[in-house]
């Protein structure tokens, strides 16, 4: 598996309302429409590690079956329109966008 991971940063306290429905309504299904996409998932991060804030409010996770599907996703107009999106959103709400992508590794636990 090959996942790209989309980390967002917290909107202002008043548009925070604004922002999830425009996510949930708008940005998701766009993502969820690329092709050889497999899986998406969607996290709202509301608490760090030992108490600690958390980096980011909301990670997005894009699984492609390997690394030349999502490259060829990433040539589709579907992920055109995704990225598009994902700028409106950086500047309607003032938010940052990183992105990063690696291949799974599973390790064994014990027992």
């Amino acid at each position: 598996m090959y996942k790209l991971f989309a980390y967002w940063s917290a909107p202002k306290p008043e548009d925070v309302e604004a922002f999830e429905e425009y996510y949930a309504s708008t940005h998701v299904p766009r993502a969820a429409a690329v092709p050889e996409l497999e899986r998406i998932v969607t996290s709202r991060t509301t608490d760090g590690f030992e108490g600690n804030p958390p980096m980011h409010y909301r990670i997005a996770e894009m699984v492609f079956a390997d690394k030349a599907a999502m490259g060829r996703s990433a040539e589709s107009p579907e992920w055109a329109e995704m990225r598009g999106c994902s700028g409106d959103i950086i500047e309607r709400f003032g938010v940052t966008l990183t992105v990063e992508a690696g291949e799974e590794t599973i390790g064994e636990l014990p027992g």
